[in-house]
This record gives C-alpha cells, sequence and structure tokens, in this order.
C-alpha cells in the first residue's frame, strides 16, 4: 500500500510497547518512506509516532 502526505489513518496495532496509542486512535501521514516501509504520523492524540510496517505496526485508510 503506499501513503500521501494528509492521508488519514487508524490504527490496527503497534508493535512499540512504550506508546499510549490504541487500535482505533486515528492520525494523519506527514510522510511515507517505501524503501523503508516507515510511517511518520500526527496521531490526533498528541504523539508523533512512526509505523514499521515491515516490524509489526499495522495502519488502515480511514
Amino acid at each position: 500500500m503506499t501513503y500521501q502526505r494528509g492521508d488519514r489513518i487508524a490504527l490496527v496495532r503497534t508493535s512499540d510497547p512504550r506508546t499510549d496509542l490504541q487500535p482505533g486512535d486515528h492520525g494523519t501521514v506527514r510522510r511515507f518512506d517505501a524503501s523503508q516501509s516507515k510511517l511518520s504520523v500526527d496521531w490526533d492524540s498528541g504523539p508523533t509516532l512512526s509505523m514499521l510496517l515491515d516490524e509489526g505496526d499495522e495502519v488502515h485508510l480511514a
């Protein structure tokens, strides 16, 4: 899947044990690096956390 700046997404799951993000949280894509499968997101709840799509993080378009 390809993501564009400004796309709205929802979190399905994350492998980061230190985040307070929960499944269903929404955010806005800042940048997508397809070569690293890294999705930079501004989450509505405040944090800026990148999703590592090849390492267990999962989102879908909202």
